[in-house]
């Protein structure tokens, strides 16, 4: 019978199988992880915010970036923190479908930002003279916002069609937070029109987003090899190192889990889990990072900020 639509409807949410006894011990680095995608996305946003010569489109897309990793880490860590600190692993189906949304859009809008950075690569190496024309701040922001309606208007059907379901007792999910795939085949009906609607929403977001990179990238290195001077031709791929290290963090994973899904091989329990973690947990961490270590201007404003503060502890 039925009970899908009652306050009492709720799921169990899971950690990595075989690791429980060691579930408080993984928590430090999980914690880790979030502290360094908080740290490290707001400090960008500061960065740039405060920092004139980083005002330019290159910059406002990585802060579209940060605004996005910090949605997506907002997104996963109300259920994944309380599993392995408290073993608290129920949630109900209302929270847990508000939760698959905004992991599904953040997602998507993560993607989108990825290939809006490729599409501002490709503009800065084949037309340098006229980029700062055609990428103005109204179409940077008109590409930011295109963004937020696309990943916002896809996946609003999602929860609504999952609410309609009815769900078996057993209620076990396999990753640490809720996901649209994971939640559909606990339904005791048929799911063919939800399987149907979220395979064209990864294919029209994930699935071209990652085409559309790919082929500029293709552009952009068949400008770069037209280049006559081997050192511009370094100097012009050097700038693109942070974005492709930002595409492979968030797609690689990305692929291995879809894979595992559909293998048809028995893998590791675990396996599912390790990679979902890679997928949404790792990108927002290391974004920063990368875009630190390879970005000077980025490099040279957090050491100066880094300094004033350590001079202003020193004084008090």
């Amino acid at each position: 019978m039925s009970d899908s639509n009652h306050t009492g409807t709720f799921f169990f949410l899971a950690g990595l199988p075989g690791l429980e006894a060691v579930h408080k011990w993984l928590s430090i680095p999980l914690c880790a992880m979030y502290v360094a995608s908080l740290a490290g996305n707001t400090l960008i946003l500061w960065v740039v915010k405060s920092e004139p010569s980083l005002q330019q489109p290159m910059y406002y897309f990585l802060s579209m970036l940060a605004v996005t990793d910090l949605g997506l880490s907002a997104s996963t860590l109300p259920t994944v923190l309380p599993i392995y600190i408290l073993g608290l692993r129920q949630v109900s189906l209302d929270v847990c479908l508000a939760q698959l949304f905004f992991i599904h859009t953040f997602s998507i809008m993560e993607s989108s930002e990825l290939l809006t950075m490729a599409l501002d690569r490709f503009v800065a190496i084949s037309n340098p003279l006229r980029y700062g024309t055609i990428l103005t701040s109204p179409r940077v922001a008109s590409l930011g916002l295109a963004s937020v309606v696309r990943s916002i208007g896809l996946h609003i059907p999602a929860p609504v069609m999952l609410k309609r379901l009815p769900y078996c007792r057993k209620r076990l999910l396999s990753h640490s937070y809720c996901l649209h795939p994971d939640v559909m085949k606990l339904a005791c009906a048929d799911t063919h029109i939800n399987s149907a609607y979220g395979l064209f929403v990864v294919l029209s977001t994930l699935g071209l987003d990652s085409v559309l990179i790919v082929l500029s990238y293709a552009l952009i290195l068949h400008t770069v090899l037209s280049v006559a001077s081997k050192a511009e031709r370094l100097k012009a791929l050097n700038t693109c190192v942070s974005h492709i290290c930002a595409v492979l963090l968030f797609y690689t994973p990305m692929i291995g889990l879809s894979m595992l899904h559909r293998s048809r091989r028995r893998a590791s329990p675990s396996s599912a889990g390790l990679l979902s973690y890679l997928h949404f947990l790792i990108p927002p961490a290391l974004n920063p990072v990368v875009y630190t270590i390879k970005t000077k201007q980025m490099r040279l404003r957090m050491l100066c900020f880094l300094r004033l503060r350590g001079a202003g502890i020193r004084d008090a």
